[in-house]
């Protein structure tokens, strides 16, 4: 909406001019209304991203960690301070048991992640395209994701014994049902309308999955396997602390039996640096893959 305001100018001639109703300034000559201001836009999202912004809580917690171990704040004999853990992670390292075991633990974390992954990945795709295969593996795996993995060592290790199978399959476990459900979550969460825009453009089964599948389930694959990698983590701290004869946890364990804290938080540190450092990639390649989306995660 718009009003005309007429000049006096020659005869004949009329000039008009347009003026805004909820301008934010004044018309030429016009007085401006008391409490006019400009309006600004709120800014209701997190704002910008800082580069390695992640590693300033872990550093704030270290930082405290430290200053309470200076000022005597922390029994040595319950936790050690960082300078100690520091120097008995230098032994370790110079030793090379470090080394041997974390090399251990990262092949039995690999090889659960990998065969979790696939295994979620396949029953999920399996259930989430089919009825029938919803109707045969949807219930059967949401049982077992009510029932931990932990609670079925028992019965692992009188299949599987003790030996490395067994502590393989127990990662796997927990990874294959993280991934099965944020991958099914997100194929069933597809909108129809882009399977009827499929149906109608008369694609074959294969361009459907490749055009309409796997760019709808990526997101929720995505969840899945962040939650994956963390529960490869989990899963080998339990694994590794039962008849183990190596590993960061058989390394924990024995340090247990003879109250050596310092060697023990040195296996907690690893563990979270290589958590941490896994969830950092995953990240990574998420934003990478799922560049075309606009999130509030930049």
């Amino acid at each position: 909406m718009t009003e005309l305001l007429t000049n006096t100018r020659p005869p004949g001639r009329l000039k008009t001019v347009l003026v805004p109703e909820e301008s934010g300034k004044p018309a030429h000559g016009a007085a401006p209304k008391p409490g006019a201001s400009r309006t600004t836009r709120r800014r209701l999202g997190p704002g910008r991203a800082v580069p390695f912004g992640r590693l300033i809580g872990p550093v704030l917690v270290i930082a405290l960690w430290w200053f309470a171990s200076a000022i005597g704040y922390l029994d040595p004999r319950i936790l050690s301070g960082p300078g100690t853990v520091l120097s008995t992670a230098s032994d370790l390292v110079s030793s090379g048991r470090l080394q041997d075991n974390v090399l251990i633990s990262l092949q039995r974390a690999g090889l659960g992640l990998l065969f979790g992954v696939s295994a979620g990945v396949l029953l999920a795709v399996a259930a989430g395209l089919s009825r029938t295969g919803e109707y045969l593996l949807d219930g059967p795996l949401q049982i077992k994701r009510a029932i931990p993995s932990l609670a079925m060592l028992p019965l692992l290790i009188l299949w599987l014994g003790i030996g490395e199978q067994m502590k393989v399959t127990v990662i796997a476990l927990g990874v294959a049902v993280n991934m099965y459900i944020n991958t099914y979550a997100s194929l069933t969460g597809i909108d129809s309308r882009y399977v009827e825009l499929a149906e109608g453009l008369d694609l074959s089964r294969a361009q459907f999955v490749r055009k309409v599948v796997v760019p709808g389930s990526l997101p929720g694959f995505f969840v899945g396997l962040r939650l994956g990698v963390t529960a490869s983590w989990l899963g080998l701290i339990v694994v590794e602390q039962i008849n183990a004869t190596s590993g960061i946890g058989y390394m924990m364990f024995q340090a247990q039996q003879y109250a050596q804290s310092d060697v023990i938080i040195v296996g907690l540190v690893a563990y979270g640096i290589f958590g941490f450092a896994s969830d950092a990639a995953v990240r990574a390649v998420e934003r990478k893959v799922l560049s075309w989306r606009r999130t509030l995660a930049g």
